[in-house]
């Protein structure tokens, strides 16, 4: 895939960081920015020349990237601060304000929605699905991706991240797309590639539990460690299908479901 041409920014004013999204341009906040980037990267061919939808597109970056090679991207989100922040700094993007629980769109209007990261806070997982479903034109693909609940809150009913209503692991994304009458195309995994294997060693076996034990104590974060998670890049991460990796060990979950 050529390399897509990013649409120009306006400067703006960063959204906060509440642990809700994650925002580009934080140091601190590199690591799981370059995580959630991966998804983007990986499945932006998926998207060339097609109609796009990115429903929850939170501080816009990745609809900005989709932008670069879609015919036309609409980003919608239900937060006002969201919604202007985008409008403001990515002018490529038509933001819409909306519920993902009732898309503010046509049926059968878009090619292609976009879902990374947002189906783990919604509180009707299957109604979004199924709105998906409707606004896709027959042949359409549903991109998602979500954290594995296996990994991502190991051996807990309830997540650890307070704004994470429900999450799911490989099967039961699975289960939630085909009961909506899609047919999954593609499950994969996110994992750590060498150069950040390296780092968890260095830090003591988790470079995202040396993270998340100095945020929890208030901490300040040592030089090096501050200096390696700056240091994290996109390609450091690796995307693997279920049929070449164990997808119940993986990071984060991706998955391709197409409208029959």
């Amino acid at each position: 895939m050529s390399e897509a041409v990013i649409p120009t920014e306006n400067h703006t004013d960063p959204l906060p960081l509440t642990g809700e999204r994650t925002v580009p341009g934080i140091a601190e906040e590199n690591y799981w920015f370059r995580r959630h980037e991966i998804a983007y990267a990986r499945l932006l061919e998926h998207c060339a020349g097609k109609t796009v939808l990115e429903a929850g597109s939170g501080e816009g970056y990745g609809a900005n990237m989709i932008a670069g090679v879609a015919e036309k991207v609409t980003g919608l989100d239900y937060d006002d601060s969201a919604v202007a922040h985008v409008r403001a700094k990515y002018p490529a993007v038509e933001m819409v304000q909306g519920n993902l629980a009732d898309l503010p769109l046509a049926d059968e209007s878009v090619d292609v929605v976009v879902n990374f990261q947002v189906i783990e806070h919604l509180w009707d997982q299957s109604q979004f699905i199924r709105e998906c479903l409707r606004v896709l034109k027959p042949g359409g693909k549903l991109l998602i991706s979500t954290p594995n609940r296996i990994t991502f809150s190991p051996g807990r009913d309830t997540p650890l991240n307070p704004f994470h209503t429900r999450e799911l692991n490989a099967a039961e994304l699975t289960e939630l797309c085909v009961e909506a009458g899609f047919q999954v195309e593609l499950m994969a995994g996110v994992f750590h590639g060498a150069a950040i294997t390296a780092l968890d060693e260095k830090w003591g076996g988790s470079l995202i539990d040396a993270q998340i034990e100095r945020a929890i104590a208030g901490e300040p974060w040592p030089a090096d460690l501050a200096a390696d998670v700056a240091a994290v890049r996109t390609e450091d991460f690796e995307l693997l299908a279920d049929t070449d990796s164990d997808i119940d060990a993986s990071l984060d979950l991706v998955a391709i479901a197409v409208k029959p």
